[in-house]
């Protein structure tokens, strides 16, 4: 589990454009998976955030099913100093957030294996480097 910070980013780039006086943010739990292949936040979360649903996917589940969901956007998702823009699938109320493996990579976090800790990348301590 990782502190994560949701920040609507409509909300980000309006206060940075002097149209805007406030960030809709909200701050969860999530599950570090890194084989769920994309951030997912319950309902509400995203309600909260007032992040905009702009489409619908079709995802497999855990147990094989495929079923679809909503996906909502842009978020800024920030976890220990490090931020990235995203999209979120919507998720069930009471659902548990996940943190997938896109945003982990995106960020260079690193989940240690055992502990289930989120660690920045020790190769790179002073901010992410992404192969291009």
């Amino acid at each position: 589990m990782v502190k994560v910070k949701l920040l609507n980013f409509e909300d980000v780039l309006g206060v940075e454009r002097g149209t805007s006086q406030a960030v809709r943010t909200v701050e969860v739990e999530a599950l570090a998976d890194t084989g769920a292949i994309n951030l997912a936040l319950p309902e509400d979360v995203v309600a909260a955030l007032g992040a905009p649903i702009i489409r619908r996917d079709r995802l497999t589940l855990a147990d094989g099913r495929i079923t679809e969901f909503p996906v909502a956007g842009m978020l800024a998702v920030e976890v220990l100093g490090r931020r990235v823009t995203a999209e979120a699938i919507v998720l069930p109320l009471r659902s548990r957030a996940l943190l997938g493996a896109v945003q982990l990579e995106m960020m260079d976090l690193v989940v240690v294996p055992g502990s289930g800790e989120v660690i920045t990348n020790p190769a790179h301590p002073d901010g992410p480097v992404l192969p291009l």
